[in-house]
């Protein structure tokens, strides 16, 4: 019988091993990153990308941008990092149900939004019509975690882990259930969140919700997403893919046209989005003019890359707060204040 002494990554391994669901992503499997570096003995590969995102700048950076409401006064809406704590939670909470990895959906669900770009999908849509139009918020928040972030350096995320990132949304899937339950958690999240946060502003009434789906869903808002959430997990049980039981399934559909309908779509909630994305707008024009005016890290990035990718990177990375701000001091006046005379 051995004697050494297990470390405790080794006991993590171990324990997802006897624990986990058969089609669970155990953490020792991983593809790895595109540098190694030395193990740790205290936390697994997926635990260590948790904890690069969360103490990346571009997480922190989530507090001052965007969810739907843009820039907003009253401290209960939500923001793009406040969305990013609910999207872990829930894809936390399904994951355990299910006996999956805790611990990849945490670190893919609070990567998934690190290139989101300020204004919300207001500033995603200057970013396709100023750069590219292939350009999108999730192959961003890759772009940030492979490239951007520590100076240049990227964070060297594991594979799967970035995968999960890059296939949250649209018709992508990630190639772990783990990732594939951040695309549900994220619908869940915003889902319920936004219908919380436009009834706060005056946007809708919980009434103006279709009745039938307040009938299958529920009528407040912890009821919906528990709800959805037990939706996903009676739907995936034991089956080896992640989806929503067919009535529940319908329904969240339903409400969320019913969002682009009425708040997505709502002047009164986008009346301030014209003139942010002229914002925007110029001052894309006027990196791209000026690219010594970036950041060193940016316009050292336009030895290797064109100017318009490391302005876009620029502006993607910015916050509300800091592009109104940027435009202020380079295209608002500064009035001439006569210094006192002593």
């Amino acid at each position: 019988m051995s004697n050494e002494i297990k470390t405790v990554r080794e006991i993590f391994y171990e324990r997802e091993r006897q624990t986990l669901s058969p089609y669970a992503f155990l953490c020792e499997n991983t593809r790895g990153r595109d540098y190694p570096i030395t193990e740790c003995t205290n936390r697994t590969e997926f635990q260590r990308d948790r904890d690069r995102i969360l103490h990346s700048k571009s997480f922190r950076r989530l507090m001052h941008k965007t969810q739907v409401f843009l820039f907003p006064t009253d401290e209960h809406y939500r923001t793009r990092l406040t969305h990013t704590l609910e999207v872990t939670q829930i894809a936390r909470i399904i994951a355990r149900a299910l006996m999956l990895n805790e611990d990849l959906c945490e670190a893919a669900a609070l990567g998934h939004d690190l290139g989101h770009t300020p204004f919300g999908h207001a500033g995603e849509v200057v970013m396709q019509m100023c750069y590219s139009s292939d350009f999108t918020h999730y192959k961003q928040s890759l772009r940030v975690v492979e490239k951007l972030e520590k100076d240049g350096r990227g964070l060297n995320l594991t594979w799967e882990v970035r995968d999960g990132i890059v296939n949250h949304t649209g018709d992508h899937l990630a190639s772990t259930l783990e990732g594939v339950i951040i695309k549900f958690a994220d619908r869940i999240a915003y889902i319920n969140h936004d219908i919380d946060d436009s009834v706060r502003g005056g946007i809708i009434t919980i009434d103006d919700i279709p009745k039938h789906l307040l009938d299958i869903l529920g009528r407040s808002h912890s009821e919906r997403v528990n709800t959805m959430v037990s939706a996903v997990i009676e739907g995936s049980r034991d089956k080896g893919e992640i989806k929503m039981t067919e009535e529940v399934g319908k329904a969240t559909l339903e409400l969320r046209k019913f969002l682009f309908d009425n708040v997505y779509y709502n002047p009164k909630a986008k009346r301030e989005e014209v003139k942010a994305m002229e914002l925007l707008k110029n001052l894309f024009d006027y990196f791209v003019k000026y690219p010594k005016k970036m950041p060193e890290l940016y316009y050292n990035n336009t030895r290797n890359e064109s100017v318009e990718r490391c302005v876009c990177d620029y502006i993607s990375g910015m916050t509300d707060r800091y592009a109104i701000d940027l435009y202020k001091d380079l295209f608002i006046p500064h009035v001439w204040e006569t210094p006192m005379e002593l």
